[in-house]
């Protein structure tokens, strides 16, 4: 019987030249030379370039802006070889590594760390060898390199990393970031799951990604844990994550990214702190307009609406003062006008909701005029929440006179917020409704749980900290931002700004001025020292939010007004050049290998968008979202693309699922694969930019990464691409062509 000799394993750590790396930890395998001779001839194994990965596991603490993170990693031999591996691992800027080990069944085996001279000319010759792009991810300024043997046949190679960072802060806020992968991965990836324990002696705010979906789980106000999972088979992007500490009473947070000679992008986060006092809410006014009309019985919307209701009226603190009006043929009032919410009148409530009962028609217009009509002028925040299944039946029909109407009848800081409930609703008229007044439009299809919803947004809003906000940048030269009007900020709540900015010089000493009512006082409060530079490297999804956001409001302006063919260009333009899905644009995916045909889409514009290709033999692929839906405002199409566009209106976080794959957001560029070649979104061949023309892994290919080193992340996607950069148009060739 024969043994196996555990081989000691070697440690680099590579001392290169470019930019922070952005790629996952991977295993470029080889042959194994240090195995004894097969003892009879054995067929050829095909080997992978990276050996695929079967899961991630992050467990990071972060103390005082200092990060320990700590990585298991499992990697999966499908082959029938034993094989070496050369494990590459990008160290994040200013890391250390701790310790490294490598399972071996059930032994864990640490190493030691060397330095090595010859490391650069080792990644060149992997790079050239492999002859894939995507290893240039690995091209950092720190990286982490390890002989790892042997790999045994249909086997898992487990390995674990732990390493600390210094964070940095910018503006009082602090970044993390973890290398998962971005552009083109060099790897399968199985699933990915990240837990990150955050601890500050102040307390934390915002605490915000925009590239995962995280789960947050506050411990106090200074200990918070943050959670994501990743499904496998998705292509991953880096894990960032940001977070403010303050022990103001409202928390601020201001990101930005700007390229030389273009305008600059912010994103601006405001939060309250936790720990209010009951005394320190504002005092509300509200009023519940509820439909109940015939239709309303149909699969227990009633009694669901009627829950939610009594949910609302039940948690009213005993300074608000609230109404109820339900509605059909003609209005009902609970009372002539407000009562307070004391135990009184909370009985008063409950007792009237219990005894509505869904009959007649759906009077909109009447309904919205009597509830606008019991406020009064006042330093109390002012909320009309109006919940209907249908469309205008009774009364006044015509929703451009309902609208006119409304403006009429409103009091100033009135917020109207309308929830549709199934599909035989009127989107653009509850959307116009709510816009107007600084509140939201949602709708709850059948599938879903409207008593859920409703009684959600109620505990909400239930507990407002500052109303009627305003902002003063001092001189920053914005434009652009979105949400256009500002939101009141209630306890738990978060507002996300996100905007351009242009202004002519660093500008290093923005004090920034937040007013609001509170308590019915003005209120009033200073943020020194936030910073709006000429250039900003970092934070290069922001473009890309912004556009979201912007394509979102200019959706819902032809949703509620027509379309205008400026709004449709516009739209085209934006979805082409950041890579957004809108029913103006499409993009088709291109399986690997596949016969191709050229496909491209013209707008009712006239302008024609690059998507990619597609296997001339494949079926269609399916159409989410078409140019009829943009102008519906009635039915599914019309509920969907009203819930669309305000998802865009509020997206706060990258989202990477809606991009096929011939599709790629690299460093806040989008690229199209075009012939085979990925091209920068921004390349315009009547531009008569210079160009320069190299082959992929030439000595003047890695000149220029030298020189250029954030040029690594986009020749990262392919060996033949055509990139816009500084002025510059790089087009890069295939090895041998």
């Amino acid at each position: 019987m024969r043994t196996r000799t555990f081989v000691p394993f070697s440690l680099l750590l590579l001392c290169l030249t470019a930019s922070t790396a952005n790629g996952q930890g991977v295993i470029v395998p080889g042959p194994c030379e240090r195995c004894p001779p097969p003892p009879r001839p054995v067929p050829p194994v095909t080997m992978p370039r990276t050996l695929p990965i079967k899961s991630i596991k992050i467990d990071t603490k972060i103390l005082s802006q200092v990060a320990t993170t700590h990585l298991e990693q499992v990697f999966r031999n499908d082959t029938d070889a034993t094989l070496e591996g050369t494990y590459l691992f990008p160290i994040p800027e200013s890391a250390s590594i701790v310790e490294f080990a490598i399972w071996d069944g059930d032994r864990r085996l640490v190493g030691e760390v060397r330095s090595r001279e010859e490391a650069r000319r080792i990644y060149d010759e992997i790079v050239r060898r492999q002859r894939d792009p995507g290893l240039l991810e690995y091209a950092g300024k720190d990286l982490f390199q390890a002989s790892i043997f042997p790999i045994s046949p249909r086997s898992d190679k487990k390995l674990e990393l732990t390493y600390t960072q210094a964070l940095k802060a910018e503006s009082g806020t602090v970044a993390y970031r973890y290398p998962l992968g971005s552009g083109r991965q060099t790897t399968q990836i199985g699933s990915v799951s990240g837990r990150i324990e955050l601890e500050s002696k102040e307390p934390l705010r915002n605490i915000y990604s925009p590239t995962h979906a995280v789960e947050v789980k506050r411990d106090g106000e200074r200990r918070s844990v943050v959670s994501f999972e990743a499904q496998a088979g998705k292509e991953p992007q880096d894990f960032q994550l940001f977070y403010t500490r303050s022990d103001e009473d409202f928390g601020v947070t201001l990101l930005t990214h700007r390229d030389v000679s273009k305008d600059g992008y912010f994103l601006l986060m405001i939060s309250p702190k936790d720990d209010w006092s009951e005394q320190e809410y504002a005092a509300k006014d509200i009023v519940f307009v509820l439909d109940t009309s015939g239709s309303m019985a149909e699969a227990g919307k009633m009694e669901k609406a009627r829950a939610a209701l009594l949910y609302g009226i039940r948690i009213l603190r005993p300074q608000d003062r609230f109404n109820v009006v339900s509605f059909a043929g003609e209005e009902r009032l609970m009372e002539m006008k407000m009562i307070p919410a004391d135990e009184q009148g909370r009985k008063r409530g409950e007792s009237f909701v219990q005894s509505l009962r869904p009959v007649g028609g759906t009077n909109i217009n009447q309904a919205i005029l009597v509830g606008m009509r019991q406020f009064e002028a006042n330093n109390r925040p002012r909320t009309l929440i109006f919940m209907t299944d249908g469309l205008p039946t009774v009364g006044e029909t015509n929703p451009t006179r309902i609208l006119d109407n409304a403006r009429t009848a409103r009091i100033p800081g009135l917020r109207l917020f309308t929830f549709g409930v199934g599909y035989d609703v009127n989107t653009a008229l509850l959307d116009k409704l709510a816009a107007e007044t600084g509140g939201v439009a949602d709708y709850v299809e059948p599938q879903e749980d409207l008593e859920v919803r409703v009684s959600n947004f109620f505990a909400k809003v239930n507990y407002p900290v500052l109303t009627d906000l305003r902002l003063d940048m001092s001189g920053v030269q914005t434009d652009l931002v979105y949400p256009r009007e500002l939101p009141d900020l209630f306890r738990g709540s978060q507002i996300t700004l996100i905007g351009r900015y242009s202004n002519a010089i660093d500008m290093d000493f923005v004090r920034l001025q937040l007013s609001g009512k509170a308590g019915g006082a003005n209120r009033n409060y200073l943020y020194n020292n936030l910073r709006f530079p000429l250039r900003a490297d970092s934070n290069d999804f922001l473009p890309r939010l912004w556009a979201t956001r912007r394509v979102g409001w200019l959706m819902e302006q032809i949703r509620t007004n027509g379309e205008q063919r400026e709004l449709r260009d516009e739209i085209v333009d934006l979805g082409t050049r950041y890579g957004i899905v809108t029913p103006y644009t499409s993009y088709l995916a291109l399986e690997p290998n596949a016969q191709v045909q050229d496909v491209t889409r013209t707008s009712t514009t006239g302008i024609t968008l690059g998507g990619g290709r597609i296997a001339a033999n494949a079926p269609p692929p399916p159409s989410p979202m078409r140019a009829a839906d943009a102008r519906a405002t009635t039915g599914i199409a019309g509920v969907q693309q009203s819930k669309r566009s305000r998802q865009q209106q509020e997206a706060d976080r990258f989202d990477r699922d809606s991009l096929s794959s011939a599709v790629r957001t690299v460093g806040g560029k989008t690229f199209y694969l075009r012939e085979g070649v990925w091209t920068d979104a921004e390349f315009k061949p009547e531009a008569r930019l210079p160009e320069n023309t190299m082959r992929f892994g030439s000595d003047d290919y890695f000149a220029l990464l030298k020189q250029k080193p954030r040029l690594a992340d986009f020749f990262a996607l392919g060996e033949r691409m055509v990139v816009v950069f500084e002025g510059m148009v790089y087009r890069i060739t295939a090895a041998g062509q």
